[in-house]
């Protein structure tokens, strides 16, 4: 795992709220449904009791994870300069190749969300088009080959 990790102060309260939710309501959650399948006697056929260990497993897992996370938080001042583009920054390109335009916001990797195209800082896409400005052709490292963008607007 990274050593810092960029996240906005609504980035960090929100990983922190989680984390609590992860430590106490969920916990406690699957706490219980572990001890209801335990009193339905036979543990090597009884699939609710092994449905809540994995569950248990898997939130304990996401527990350290985010732990960790916020641990390791750095949080990014809100920036208005638009001159470059930063961790914070919305910021249209175009692709050549597809004749098409696209729109960013680049943030921190605990804050990532598709469907919103808000994209993380070490993203293939993110980290080739941070401290670039507008008008400049950055080349994305892509998986299947790279590509260009052209910076159009940075918010």
């Amino acid at each position: 795992m990274a050593d810092q990790f960029y996240m906005t102060q609504k980035g960090y309260e929100e990983a922190v709220e989680r984390l609590k939710y992860l430590q106490t309501t969920k916990r406690a959650e699957i706490v219980e449904r572990i001890a209801e399948a335990r009193s339905h006697g036979d543990l090597s056929e009884n699939a609710e009791y092994d449905a809540a260990r994995n569950e248990q497993s898997a939130n304990e897992g996401e527990i350290a994870e985010l732990d960790y996370k916020v641990k390791n938080a750095v949080i990014i001042e809100e920036n208005e300069d638009t001159s470059v583009v930063h961790i914070g920054s919305t910021v249209t390109v175009y692709d050549d190749e597809l004749e098409e335009e696209a729109t960013y916001t680049i943030m921190g990797t605990t804050e990532v969300n598709a469907m919103e195209n808000i994209i993380s800082n070490e993203s293939p896409v993110g980290a080739a088009l941070l401290k670039h400005k507008k008008g400049d052709v950055v080349t994305v490292a892509a998986p299947d080959g790279a590509y260009k963008l052209k910076i159009l607007k940075i918010v």
